[in-house]
């Protein structure tokens, strides 16, 4: 087995240890005191002082523009976006060519895979988006060996290849920015093509990545990753869903436990490709889920902090349905029976609504603290 580097087989406290070093802060402790920083709060900062919001940016060569608009800044020096650990998982090196179909323009997608394939001393094509004929006749002529971009663009460039008569040499593909559905990487590994996908976000750069194993991804060496539950700073018991929050370990753009908005959960035990380091499930889900309920927001910090207000309370689930054409909405709790919530939770919520106690266990551990059930059919 091969590997990036050896940092991706320490042991945890060795990684634990270089990685607060890296923080320069003395413990987990002092890194859950800072407070968390959402996008919103991000996109306020940079109205407010400018393109990066007074945040601490190093000696970089790029600034993209992502949707809000959000400005992040990107650099050229080795492996500066974390990518190359995730195309080395993936078998990429010396003796391939990427097309590269993430988009160049703006926003950072484009370069970030570039840099990663630079870091495994592979070549490029720069393909971008769109002009699918000219992709396939690229991808054969050149003779690419890999694919980088969204996971069902490859499928686009396959078949018009086929319509084409052209035989591509598509070996691999590192794949992100879509759901990755089963019958699709099925599709590809028929046509012999060895499809992987990582989790990475404009702001933040590369965060977790698939191995061969495909035993859910495992965490980016320059991350530090926390599950919160949605809206809050509070982590969830272990194993459970909640809200990825990520502080990366860039020097140049150390962004600090930033909310990425996206649920996962962490996952027991270490892969089986022999990389130690912790694992999570993959996307499950947008960790904003504030809704409107008759005419007003409900929000998932409003949901967590009646937990918190009752300590007998293990979890609590908002749901909103329709009663004829009304809004409607009822609340379960797993709490002991013979509780009163009502007032509790009218004035958290500023809305009544019904009131269901419920055995513990009941609810599911999937992260949900607000569920929308209607449906205006």
């Amino acid at each position: 087995m091969s590997y990036f580097d050896d940092l991706e087989t320490r042991s945890a406290d060795a990684r634990e240890a270089g990685q607060l070093a890296q923080l320069a802060v003395l413990g987990v402790e002092d890194l859950a005191a800072r407070p968390v920083l959402r996008k919103s709060e991000l996109s306020k900062l940079q109205a407010a002082d400018g393109p990066f919001g007074g945040l601490h940016v190093g000696d970089v060569a790029h600034v993209f523009q992502s949707p809000g608009p959000i400005y992040e800044p990107g650099g050229v020096t080795h492996d500066w976006w974390r990518f190359g650990r995730f195309l080395h998982a993936a078998g990429i090196g010396r003796d391939d060519v990427v097309q590269n179909c993430f988009g160049y323009h703006l926003t950072p997608a484009g370069m970030m895979f570039e840099n990663g394939a630079r870091a495994v001393g592979a070549r490029v094509l720069p393909a971008g988006t769109g002009q699918t004929e000219l992709q396939a006749r690229a991808a054969h002529d050149i003779g690419c060996t890999a694919y980088a971009g969204t996971p069902d663009y490859l499928k686009v460039i396959l078949d018009k290849a086929d319509e084409m008569g052209l035989e591509l040499a598509f070996k691999t593909a590192c794949v992100s920015g879509g759901a990755l559905f089963p019958a699709l990487r099925q599709a590809y590994a028929e046509r012999g093509i060895a499809c992987l996908q990582c989790y990475a976000t404009a702001d933040l750069g590369h965060i977790a990545y698939e191995s061969p194993a495909m035993e859910g991804m495992i965490l980016d060496e320059g991350v530090i990753v926390e599950i919160m539950t949605p809206g809050t700073s509070d982590p969830v018991a272990e194993g459970e869903v909640g809200e990825i929050v990520v502080t990366s370990l860039n020097p140049d753009y150390p962004l600090i436990r930033f909310a990425t908005g996206d649920m996962s959960a962490f996952m027991a035990g270490q892969s089986p490709c022999g990389r130690t380091g912790k694992r999570i499930k993959g996307w499950m889900g947008r960790a904003d889920q504030t809704t409107k309920i008759k005419g007003m927001f409900v929000r998932p910090e409003q949901v967590a902090e009646f937990v918190k207000r009752h300590p007998e309370v293990s979890r609590a689930r908002v749901i909103a349905t329709r009663d004829g054409d009304a809004d409607a909405m009822t609340v379960r709790i797993e709490a002991p029976e013979g509780g009163d919530y009502a007032a509790s939770l009218q004035e958290l919520l500023k809305l009544r609504g019904d009131v269901e106690i419920v055995p513990s266990g009941t609810l599911p551990a999937d992260g949900v603290l607000i569920e929308d059930k209607r449906s205006y059919d």
